[in-house]
């Protein structure tokens, strides 16, 4: 009798773990920080005492989102998912992942797991190495964009993970549609960070789901360092710091980024003054072209001009634009050195992970005295 009683406390164990895998089933009982974000605020790394699954939190990934939070759950080492767990569920190591956003494949690409990146969004404009060389033997599949996702493909690829990326709000065609098909997504929301680094720290994520954390942590430790050195050693240089213009027009409108941008943030770590001070808010905002000339003019070096090449292609847009010191003195300079033959910028995918490259390329521009002799990486000057 005493065996018959251990027997069925014992089927009774199995059976609630089949039913609810660990005790966890909110997101709530995932109290314990696996890995807390230096620099980063959109996401949150998180786990208990049951097994060894964690929970990737990621909050406001869009513009405009006041409260928006959302959880993947990453399963290990067996675990179930939780009855009642409201939220996506994967299970680590992911093995085949779509990346939405250039700046997703850098990710994975900085950690070296690029190899399980197996779709993307716009094949011709990412630069990747692996991507390219991958494309044409069908181990990496152009999905399509935003609403016009070719969902036929991606049920057919069955991916672990979609990473999306939002820009005013949840794609709900697109999540609706994944929910149907059964593929776990979740949203990436590195573009919102007003920090380079804290752009950068989001190759953690990809870093949890691929079961590399210390390799994540230790490559981004050294991204880190390296540009908090090179910051810390211009600021102690005693010189005057450069103005510095941004952009071009855009549909006949000029856009400049607020002073809490990361391109500022950039711009002042590498010891330069943005000349616009207008603009604290979180969007950049239009200004109308005289004034934009007007800033221009009184700059000493301007940056990221569009889709130039040359100073004749800016000039062409404004012949005003040839009487401005920056044009005269040649200090115009383009973010676009690493670009694809269909216009996609290396800038916009590794210069996201890897902003200790950035602000060297923008250290020798702005204070080429204290630079040394290294070659603009991401950064061409405008002949």
């Amino acid at each position: 009798m005493k065996r018959f009683s251990t027997l069925i406390s014992a089927l009774c164990v199995l059976l609630a773990t089949a039913c609810g895998g660990s005790g966890v089933r909110s997101a709530d009982d995932f109290t314990i920080e696996i890995y807390t974000p230096a620099y980063a605020s959109g996401f949150a790394i998180r786990g208990t005492d049951d097994d060894a699954s964690t929970l990737i939190t990621v909050r406001n990934p869009w513009q405009g989102a006041g409260d928006v939070e959302q959880h993947l759950l990453v399963l290990r080492d067996g675990a179930e998912a939780p009855a009642g767990f409201e939220g996506q569920i994967v299970k680590a190591p992911v093995r085949h992942v779509v990346c939405m956003s250039s700046s997703h494949v850098a990710m994975f690409d900085a950690i070296g797991e690029v190899r399980r990146v197996s779709g993307v969004s716009g094949i011709d404009y990412i630069s990747n190495a692996h991507v390219n060389e991958h494309r044409y033997c069908g181990e990496v599949r152009d999905v399509g964009y935003d609403t016009n996702l070719d969902f036929e493909l991606l049920a057919a690829m069955r991916p672990d993970l979609v990473l999306l990326y939002g820009v005013t709000g949840e794609n709900t065609v697109v999540t609706g549609k994944l929910r149907e098909l059964g593929i776990p997504y979740i949203y990436v929301g590195d573009y919102m960070e007003e920090s380079p680094l804290g752009k950068a720290e989001w190759l953690m994520v990809p870093a949890e789901l691929c079961n590399v954390r210390d390799t994540g942590a230790e490559t981004f430790r050294g991204i880190a360092d390296r540009y908090n050195a090179l910051k810390a050693a211009t600021a102690t240089a005693a010189a005057a710091r450069p103005r510095v213009m941004l952009n071009t027009p855009y549909r006949d409108t000029w856009f400049m980024p607020s002073s809490r941008s990361f391109m500022v943030r950039l711009i002042e770590d590498a010891g330069g003054e943005y000349i616009y001070t207008k603009n604290d808010s979180d969007t950049s905002v239009a200004i109308d072209m005289e004034e934009a000339y007007l800033l221009a003019n009184a700059a000493d070096v301007w940056l990221n001009v569009g889709p130039c090449n040359t100073l004749a292609e800016l000039t062409a847009q404004n012949p005003k634009f040839a009487e401005v010191p920056a044009v005269r003195d040649r200090m115009v300079f383009n973010n676009n050195r690493r670009q694809t033959p269909a216009g996609g910028s290396d800038f916009w995918e590794s210069g996201v992970v890897r902003p200790d490259l950035v602000l060297r390329d923008l250290n020798a521009i702005l204070r080429p005295e204290t630079a040394g002799t290294a070659e603009l990486h991401y950064y061409k000057r405008l002949e």
